[in-house]
């Protein structure tokens, strides 16, 4: 066998190695029908486990199956339809009733009969017993004679009729019925039928539970129990009667009862009644009809709902993971799917995810780098402070060893002042977000700072003036936290204080414009170098002179930035010019800074 099977598969392994053998037609076929159906196959099981796609696919199926439920259950047609086969029934009784009327036969042994009267006639005249002697007589309902004409009004309209005396017995009964108008009564014995199975019951429970409603139950009734039916009770008594029942089965009956007389006299009543499967057969044809609809309705919603889910539910999930990647990898940028293309709730969340991302790796790359920052700052002071500890033991005069002691003061004092800041700094952020936002008037916050500050007496003697242009002061009002906008004011007069000459003024103005409320602070000092212009609101840069050296943290300016920028406004820093002769380059007078914030 091993053998057999090597000599059959050298042959192929060879034509292998010279070229491969095409495959047969109708297996190239069937690959390339399974290559075009798995992607679609694939692409409906991903959807298929999501809670998104069945929760859209169930809440549309849902509404449209109560729809279909509610026209099954509450269906106009079946009344409608029940309504116009009573209206047939009882038109078709009345001719029945009429004809069986017209075929009794007339009992004319006690009239008798008056030959003089008859030779006394005159032209025109006739002879018959009166009115009311026929009302007198008997009409007995003859069943040899009513049943043919029954049985040829009866069978075309495949309806039950049954015909009673005036005692409510059981005289003919369509059933009964055979041949050419034969009339046969035979006792059926007992029918000895298997019960129905347990679907077949189930589905007959369901259709009398929808079907019945407030409707009888029919129930069939012996020959001498006429009297038993309320219509052919009423029709006894000369009226027309209609009831609708329901039989053990869930079918819809509809009888119909109509007096038999003849000279106003009742004779009997006949009732018609529709067979057991006649008006559900019609229902159900319409009913089945709808479940048609509903199934290729149900169709095209699964489809519709599945591509709906698939332009939701994949685009959220690519941003979950997008998400649960930032979660992981949060030192290493990782970027959230762009779907800001789509004009809807999808592309607005992915925007929305971006910015989020992209602000919180900008946050964590701004804690990084002034965590570096701080590191380099407070390395400084404790450098100088370790060096000046370590040689104070060793000093041997009163002056080194008190100029020592003065440089330990100053590193003491510069780190104090720089963990206070750096303190103040860190804080920042997280208290402008809890504080709520109050309107500010400019006018009275600056008015205060101004006074304070030149009533704390400047080792230089710099003054502080005030002016308003462009509005009155009750117009100077914007939203944000009157203590941070206080702090950014009062950095800006001590910083141009600090770098203003002896006598000198620093000079604050605040303008109402169009949107805005701007504010100036000029001094007189020696301005900014061109170079620093964009370094200065830097953390921890200083460019003050070498005298000064340690009395400022740097972080005052950086710190005004972030407050300026959080209530919505910019901070810019200028040098001021004056006028020079031609050719020559402009002396700079000082430097000033403009605050914008956005006004109420």
């Amino acid at each position: 066998m091993l053998d057999r099977t090597t000599d059959i598969t050298a042959p192929n392994a060879e034509a292998g190695q010279a070229g491969e053998t095409p495959p047969p037609p109708a297996r190239g076929r069937f690959e390339r029908i399974k290559n075009m159906v798995r992607p679609a196959w694939h692409f409906f099981v991903a959807q298929s486990f999501s809670s998104l796609t069945r929760r859209i696919v169930f809440l549309n199926l849902a509404g449209l199956l109560t729809l279909v439920i509610g026209i099954l259950y509450l269906s106009q047609f079946r009344a409608g339809l029940i309504d116009a086969r009573v209206q047939s029934l009882l038109v078709q009784g009345e001719i029945i009733a009429g004809a069986i009327a017209a075929s009794a036969t007339v009992e004319t042994d006690s009239i008798t009969i008056d030959p003089e009267r008859l030779l006394e006639l005159q032209a025109g005249e006739s002879y018959g017993p009166p009115d009311d002697a026929l009302s007198g007589l008997e009409f007995p309902i003859n069943p040899e004679r009513v049943a043919p004409v029954l049985r040829r009004l009866v069978s075309p309209t495949k309806t039950r009729a049954r015909i009673y005396d005036r005692d409510g017995v059981l005289i003919l009964d369509s059933r009964s019925l055979y041949g050419r108008g034969d009339v046969l009564r035979f006792d059926l014995p007992p029918p000895n039928v298997e019960k129905p199975g347990i679907a077949e019951r189930t589905f007959i429970a369901m259709r009398r539970w929808l079907s019945r409603g407030d409707l009888p139950l029919y129930r069939e009734l012996g020959p001498e129990n006429g009297t038993g039916y309320p219509e052919v009770v009423q029709a006894l008594n000369g009226l027309h009667a209609s009831i609708v029942r329901i039989n053990d089965r869930g079918e819809v009956i509809v009888s119909v009862a109509v007096p038999v007389q003849r000279f106003r006299a009742v004779r009997g009543a006949l009732m018609l009644s529709t067979q057991g499967a006649d008006i559900d057969q019609i229902v159900e044809a319409e009913r089945l009809a709808i479940v048609k609809v509903f199934l290729v309705a149900a169709s095209v919603m699964v489809v519709l709902s599945m591509l709906l889910a698939g332009t939701i539910a994949g685009p959220v999930r690519r941003l979950a993971d997008g998400a649960e990647r930032v979660r992981r990898r949060i030192r290493s940028r990782v970027e959230i799917p762009d779907f800001t293309r789509r004009r809807d709730e999808i592309g607005h969340l992915s925007g929305t995810l971006r910015d989020m991302t992209n602000a919180l790796y900008s946050r964590i790359e701004a804690i990084e780098s002034f965590a570096a920052d701080v590191a380099h700052e407070l390395k400084n002071p404790l450098t100088s402070l370790r060096s000046a500890v370590e040689t104070l033991p060793m000093t041997k005069s009163e002056e080194s060893r008190a100029r020592l002691l003065a440089v330990i003061e100053h590193d003491v004092q510069r780190l104090d002042r720089l963990i206070s800041d750096i303190s103040d700094a860190s804080r920042l952020d997280a208290e402008l977000q809890r504080q709520e936002v109050a309107p500010v008037n400019l006018a009275e916050l600056l008015e205060t700072l101004v006074t304070v500050g030149n009533e704390v007496q400047h080792e230089n003697r710099v003054s502080v003036t005030l002016a308003f242009e462009g509005g009155a002061p009750a117009a100077f009002a914007v939203p944000g936290h009157d203590s941070r906008i206080g702090q950014v004011i009062s950095n800006l007069i001590d910083n141009a204080r600090s770098f203003s000459p002896p006598g000198g003024t620093v000079r604050v103005t605040a303008r109402r414009l169009k949107n805005e409320v701007e504010i100036v602070v000029d001094d007189d000092g020696p301005g900014i170098r061109p170079d620093a212009l964009e370094k200065i609101f830097e953390r921890f840069y200083t460019d003050r002179p070498q005298h000064s050296f340690g009395h400022n943290s740097g972080l005052g300016l950086s710190i005004s930035k972030q407050i300026v920028e959080a209530h919505g406004g910019s901070v810019n820093v200028e040098n001021r010019l004056g006028v020079a002769p031609a050719s020559a380059t402009p002396p700079v007078l000082g430097a000033r800074f403009i605050v914008r914030l956005p006004a109420m």
